[in-house]
């Protein structure tokens, strides 16, 4: 480790000591700083789409304090350090890249990479392919993944006009359902929506998180335009909207 890793563990540590340390640091779990991981991890990834380095790093060092947080409860726990985190992730790069630090050859193909992590997830005990997809993912990524592993099994459309019928099913069934069958029926239509983009090759992710931008860009440019936006009809708003999509193209 760098000095200034061992700076950062012993700021951690001073921190959680129970005589002397931070009264809020001292207090929190594993369970009330999960949230605060997440959210710096989304951080890391919003800098990276702003493409501002300066706050890349920042955000980085925020992340990597959520480990040493993380590890330091465990040691004071008794599970684990800082530095076992570190071997393993180690030992799992090295024995996922056989091709680099084994004896095997040829590039690493995103095939050969979820057959190396599906051994691994056998080797720790699943017993269903969808064993290890965490509960905590955003809700569209995890239905990505999941269709993913089925796909891996073969329960999985031979083309795109199976999901792309199935959507028309399922926006017909909602249509349909009784109030208290809506929300159900709901999340079966978004999970077909992810089914039918992910036939096209495309991550269900990043296209909404494009739409997402583009709907901002779009709504902002019409209150710009607008004098007073919400005061418009609908008929108007709607003219300006399309008067933003034609300055677009």
């Amino acid at each position: 480790m760098t000095s200034q890793t061992d700076r950062l563990l012993s700021i951690m540590a001073r921190l959680r000591d129970p005589a002397t340390g931070c009264d809020w640091d001292k207090a929190q779990t594993f369970a009330t700083i999960a949230p605060y991981t997440i959210e710096e991890a989304y951080e890391v990834a919003d800098a990276i789409a702003r493409d501002d380095m300066a706050d890349l790093r920042g955000e980085l060092g925020d992340l990597l304090l959520q480990v040493v947080f993380h590890a330091r409860m465990a040691e004071e726990a008794g599970l684990f350090a800082f530095d076992d985190v570190a071997t393993a992730i180690g030992d799992k790069m090295e024995a996922r890249h056989p091709h680099i630090f084994g004896e095997q050859s040829g590039n690493m193909t995103t095939a050969r990479w979820e057959d190396l992590k599906a051994a691994e997830r056998e080797q720790a005990g699943a017993r269903s392919a969808m064993d290890g997809v965490a509960q905590a993912l955003p809700a569209l990524l995890r239905a990505e993944k999941l269709q993913k592993r089925a796909a891996r099994d073969g329960f999985d459309w031979p083309d795109t006009q199976g999901p792309a019928d199935k959507l028309v099913e399922e926006m017909a069934e909602l249509a349909e359902a009784a109030p208290g069958d809506k929300g159900e029926e709901a999340g079966d239509l978004l999970f077909a929506a992810v089914n039918l983009v992910r036939a096209h090759g495309i991550s269900p992710e990043e296209a909404l998180r494009a739409a997402n931008e583009k709907f901002e860009r779009r709504y902002r440019a019409m209150e710009a335009l607008a004098d007073n936006f919400t005061s418009l009809d609908l008929d108007a708003q709607e003219a300006l909207w399309q008067q933003v999509k034609r300055s677009e193209s």
